[in-house]
């Protein structure tokens, strides 16, 4: 989606891919793609580039918690490689090179019970201690970004740390995400479960949102945003209000009744966190506007049109955990 955006604007566009999931980009004249993998990547990939935008890596924690080696060589030890070889090139050919990075908002995560929630509004400048693979990976990251650009002035780094992602995506779907899973339990079932309480709070951004963000922060001045950090979340939910927003919604838009049930069975779903996205709109003007409601009704409509397959829960494609141990660690990858 970002990638389309980019040329639609009119950039010239090198993509750098190991293709895991397949090749989602139709041939373009302003596109180059090398399939490769982040963790092998020369300096040839940076051959004339103005800006990076780093989102290459493992992206939840269950895909972290499975290989946690991965894990940390390319979220953490690929994106240092890559930040170094940026600023080395940018002091060479003294210029500034923009590198925006994809954090997340799980860096934040404290683990919590259904009776202490964690609702303390959680601020870029607060200091954060993740515990979890996959949090702990970016903040690794954050920090060694930081680090470079002590050293570099002409090296840009943008640390963005997002939400957790909902709405359709026109390539490939993503129904570990949990809007997306909600929507499609729903579907299917007519019943969205919630384990445990779902007193819990999480923060969410349609992901057209996210590629909207990055394409902003590749034009403001870079001296309001170089080794900045920025929130970006439209809303933050507590789970159990989620589920029930969505019924909400598929029966005043669709007639469709759905019920939410609580299983308390498998455990309390335990990451919690509450983020204030302020900075980015005071600093920079740019506030995420796209909610829950409209992707629900899209999500919806795509998979009642057939255009998902006929059983989605069933492919493997739109959960990253299944895709990862069924093809990729097969491969040899992990």
């Amino acid at each position: 989606m970002l990638v389309r955006e980019l040329l639609a604007l009119g950039e010239t566009v090198r993509v750098v891919d190991p293709l895991w999931f397949g090749n989602p980009f139709d041939p373009h004249e302003r596109l180059e793609l090398i399939e490769d993998d982040i963790r092998r990547c020369g300096t040839e990939c940076l051959e004339d580039v103005s800006s990076v935008i780093h989102l290459s890596g493992l992206s939840n924690d269950p895909t972290a918690d499975f290989a946690p080696e991965l894990n940390n060589e390319s979220n953490v030890q690929a994106t240092g490689q890559l930040a170094w070889a940026v600023a080395q090139k940018a002091e060479l050919e003294q210029r500034e090179i923009r590198f925006l990075f994809a954090s997340s908002c799980s860096v934040y995560y404290t683990p919590s019970v259904a009776e202490d929630v964690n609702v303390q509004l959680m601020t870029e400048e607060l200091p954060v201690a993740p515990t979890a693979n996959y949090s702990k990976t970016k903040r690794l990251a954050e920090v060694e970004l930081l680090r470079v650009a002590e050293q570099y002035p002409l090296f840009c780094p943008t640390i963005l740390r997002k939400a957790t992602i909902f709405g359709l995506a026109p390539r490939r779907m993503r129904f570990d995400l949990v809007v997306n899973a909600f929507v499609m339990q729903a579907w299917r079932n007519r019943l969205i479960p919630i384990w445990g309480s779902g007193e819990v709070w999480r923060p969410f951004l349609h992901i057209r949102d996210a590629v909207d963000a990055y394409i902003h922060l590749l034009w403001v001045p870079t001296e309001k945003i170089r080794g900045e950090i920025f929130n970006l979340s439209h809303k933050n939910y507590r789970i159990l209000e989620l589920a029930h927003w969505i019924t909400e919604i598929l029966e005043q838009q669709r007639g469709v009744e759905v019920y939410v049930k609580r299983d308390r069975s498998k455990g309390e779903f335990r990451r919690s966190y509450y983020v204030d996205s302020e900075k980015i709109t005071q600093a920079l003007g740019f506030r995420p506007e796209r909610g829950v409601a409209d992707a629900v009704l899209e999500i919806w409509d795509a998979l009642e049109r057939g255009d998902l397959g006929s059983e989605p829960e069933k492919d493997s494609r739109y959960f990253n955990i299944r895709w990862l141990k069924e093809t990729v660690a097969k491969e040899g990858a992990v």
